[in-house]
């Protein structure tokens, strides 16, 4: 598949190449992304090179993985990161950060938001699930602005680093958009009041 851009009031979402390694390496230098997410730690140069210049186009060639930069309008200045990683039939992984400076600002929220609405009209996506290692208060944060319905705690669900952790996993649907789904949809039913 070859890259799309995406617009939403603030930002511009594109893939990122050569000409983006410096941006990605700088920010990626910030702890809070090191610990939070699972880029290498410490996060080198060869590092940014390699994830702009062959894991982006290769996962747009191969429709595993879009990634996105995030891009302040009209500056073209990064602001964050965000990734669909396609997961089984109709089912979209988004992982995402956000560049310390930028934080607060509620850039990746709206670009979580432009994204999932691409995934679920341009790709037959009918689930956007996010996931985020237990106690990512930033990350879920992002999470339920955007709408998405926090659904528990998977036990030993991520590897960070070579160490299993918990996740909080959530999920938004095109429902919560307004958007039809590719499927029809038939959630659980509501559980009974236990008697007293």
């Amino acid at each position: 598949m070859d890259p799309v851009t995406l617009t939403t009031a603030r930002l511009v979402l594109r893939t990122v190449g050569p000409k983006d390694t410096d941006a990605v390496y700088e920010a990626a230098q910030d702890p809070d992304i090191q610990r939070w997410t699972t880029i290498p730690s410490p996060y080198l140069r060869e590092h940014a090179e390699a994830f702009a210049g062959q894991v982006v186009p290769d996962g747009w060639a191969d429709a595993s993985m879009f990634t996105f930069g995030v891009f302040l309008l009209p500056s073209d200045e990064l602001v964050g990161m965000l990734g669909l990683t396609m997961r089984s039939l109709g089912v979209a992984e988004i992982g995402f950060w956000a560049a310390k400076e930028h934080r607060g600002n509620g850039y990746i929220t709206e670009a979580t938001l432009g994204a999932s609405r691409w995934a679920f009209t341009q790709l037959s996506v009918d689930r956007v699930e996010w996931r985020a290692e237990a106690g990512n208060a930033g990350s879920r944060a992002v999470a339920e602005r955007a709408g998405f319905t926090i659904e528990g705690v998977l036990r030993s669900a991520i590897n960070n680093k070579g160490v299993r952790r918990d996740c909080w996993v959530g999920s938004l649907l095109p429902s919560d958009l307004e958007l039809p789904s590719t499927a029809p949809y038939l959630p659980a039913p509501a559980r009974p009041a236990r008697p007293a």
